[in-house]
């Protein structure tokens, strides 16, 4: 059995894309999650090199160090939390991070802080503000909604952190996206 991981299998999308690119090479699958895919057997090399050759062009490249893995997973964790868990993070980052990751969180924080150049939080808040744009476009919900639904403890909060990261205000932001979209028939 071999696990290879992979860099930005961050969505459903690319879970699809990469087991159909293991299908085309006919590599048998056992499990496989963001980041990461469990094989049925050992590749040989010329299996991997074809593997990674098939997949970098899609955007995605398998890691090989472990410094990178863990990033990855630290990546797909956040990524999973903000994105695909409809109920937000209930508890600390930090606690969520070192638990599914068996690491304390300082090492994990100052290993992506070194290789990533930027700190966990900024990432997390990135995600965050990426949800809250994809949210204001799907026009569904309200801000407070929003807020709940990503665990801001208010609206200031949630406003003010989304012109830090976007230097617009999420109105403003929604009318400069609506402002953009033609109606089919104008298309």
């Amino acid at each position: 059995m071999d696990t290879l991981f992979i860099k930005n299998m961050v969505c459903d999308r690319c879970i699809l894309v990469v087991q159909n690119e293991l299908d085309k090479l006919d590599i048998a699958v056992k499990n496989i999650k963001l980041g990461e895919v469990t094989l049925a057997r050992e590749l040989t090399t010329d299996e991997r090199d074809g593997l990674e050759k098939t997949l970098v062009p899609l955007g995605f490249q398998v890691i090989d160090d472990r410094k990178g893995r863990t990033i990855e997973k630290i990546k797909n964790v956040i990524i999973d939390l903000v994105h695909h868990q409809e109920s937000g993070l209930k508890s600390n980052l930090s606690d969520v991070l070192a638990d599914k990751l068996n690491h304390d969180y300082n090492y994990l924080s100052n290993l992506f802080s070194e290789v990533e150049g930027t700190t966990i939080e900024k990432y997390f808040i990135a995600q965050k503000i990426e949800k809250v744009k994809e949210l204001l476009v799907y026009d569904e919900l309200s801000l407070s909604e929003i807020a709940f639904r990503l665990n801001y403890s208010s609206v200031a909060y949630l406003s003010n952190q989304f012109k830090k990261v976007t230097g617009l205000t999420p109105s403003h932001f929604k009318q400069i996206r609506e402002e953009k979209r033609k109606p089919l028939d104008k298309v």
